[in-house]
């Protein structure tokens, strides 16, 4: 059979194809939001609500996911978080008018459940596939899907869903049920060729010996024992990753906010969303890269991953601060370009903040470790909707000064916590003891 020199690249391929994908679904709703709450005459806390539902869903999904994909390993890990969220998010086109806000929370809840699922099976893959020196790039590149997917929902919703029967308001909401059947093709390509094309590197036969060898030189042995979750979970490295995923919030509150900010305070409608979102969510995507090659650029220099790791975590603290005046100012553009480059610092800190689980903790906890971090992050992002739905609906738009203000100011905040709790990165063995 022929040996193929780079086949990790594949696997990233498929990895990028699914955050895509993930990121798709996830997205359609934010966009269509500032409709959605006017065709269903829902208030603001009502879709904080129906968002906390998703968000509950998903940090329990990340708990116990992460176990389970680490249980199962990432083929069939994998195949079961996209099928799971996949025809949940198919389960939004049947929701009427009648019992939107329930039949809402139910679809989001599964939704959540199984997207959990995608970035502990990512990040464990990448580990699997990639050596400690390109896992920072690795993770970089399939993290920029995030954006590829947030880009593509505004685009397709723009195209598809309009208003019949006059102005905005008035008639029916057309084709809103379309752009949430199109994942559900989509994921059953991928998880067709996700199953016909994944192995561990040492047991697939296409990858060559030079590859495989590449890919093992910066780790060590693992036996196939189990890791029990409770070990994981009382290290002081799980925490200071977990505090770090805080930073989660502000990319649910991009994700989820930012077409009802650009409604509110720019009134740019749902066929005008897709030039802003094109513009933030590119510019995010050459964060990610550029961070996941940055930190990788200091390792090739001898830099320790400690120092590698950090200073291109407090670079990216840096960039985001400026977003502590996006409410300042009355002009759209300044707004999209300083939302941008926060999302920019976001994608790069991320891209980091992966590749550092996978840099301390050994592969086998890697896909745990991830889940509870991802927990945290969720869990802080149920707080942050349910305050800012309240205050947006009782006190205009004063939430959105708090709202850029943290998004701004928390990174550096939460970098100096990390340090604290973990100021060596010192790599744990598979028994979770230092390496020394």
């Amino acid at each position: 059979m022929l040996k193929i020199k780079n086949y990790r690249y594949r696997i990233l391929a498929m990895l990028f194809m699914a955050t895509s994908i993930n990121y798709f679904d996830r997205s359609i709703m934010g966009v269509m939001s500032p409709e959605l709450i006017e065709y269903f005459g829902w208030t603001k806390q009502d879709y904080s609500n129906i968002l906390v539902v998703f968000q509950i869903a998903y940090a329990i999904g990340l708990i116990s996911m992460g176990g389970i994909i680490d249980k199962l390993g990432t083929k069939k890990g994998y195949i079961l978080s996209i099928g799971v969220w996949s025809l949940f998010g198919m389960a939004h086109a049947a929701v009427g008018r009648g019992f939107s806000l329930i039949g809402f929370m139910g679809a989001r809840f599964g939704l959540g459940f199984g997207e959990s699922g995608n970035f502990p099976a990512a990040i464990k893959t990448v580990a699997e596939w990639f050596p400690k020196k390109e896992r920072a790039f690795a993770t970089g590149i399939f993290n920029a899907a995030t954006s590829v997917g947030a880009i593509a929902a505004p685009f397709v919703v723009g195209a598809i869903v309009y208003w019949s029967g006059g102005d905005r308001g008035q008639g029916e909401l057309v084709n809103w049920q379309i752009p949430f059947l199109i994942t559900g093709a989509l994921s059953a390509i991928w998880v067709y060729m996700w199953y016909r094309t994944y192995k561990k590197p040492e047991d697939h036969p296409k990858i060559s010996k030079e590859e495989l060898v590449f890919i093992q030189s910066d780790s060590e042995v693992e036996s196939i024992e189990k890791l029990p979750w409770k070990n994981v979970i009382l290290k002081k490295q799980t925490w200071a990753f977990s505090l770090a995923k805080v930073t989660d919030a502000v990319w649910w509150f991009y994700l989820f906010w930012g077409a009802i900010f650009l409604a509110d305070n720019f009134d740019v409608k749902i066929h005008d969303m897709g030039l802003p979102f094109l513009v933030i969510y590119l510019i995010a995507d050459g964060g990610s890269i550029f961070g996941g090659w940055l930190s990788g650029a200091f390792i090739k220099k001898g830099w320790s991953l400690n120092k590698a790791r950090k200073l291109t975590l407090l670079i990216c603290a840096m960039v985001i601060l400026p977003v502590c005046f996006v409410a300042y100012t009355e002009s759209k553009w300044i707004a999209i370009i300083l939302i941008s480059l926060g999302a920019a610092g976001h994608q790069a800190w991320s891209a980091n903040l992966f590749t550092l689980a996978s840099d301390v903790f050994p592969k086998k906890a890697v896909a745990s470790v991830v889940g509870i971090g991802g927990m945290v992050g969720a869990v802080a992002g149920i707080i942050s909707n349910v305050i800012l739905g309240s205050v947006l609906d009782n006190a205009n738009n004063t939430g959105f000064f708090w709202a850029f203000l943290v998004a701004g100011s928390s990174y550096l905040i939460l970098l100096g916590l990390v340090h604290i709790l973990m100021p060596k990165m010192q790599p744990l063995d598979e028994n979770l003891n230092p390496i020394q």
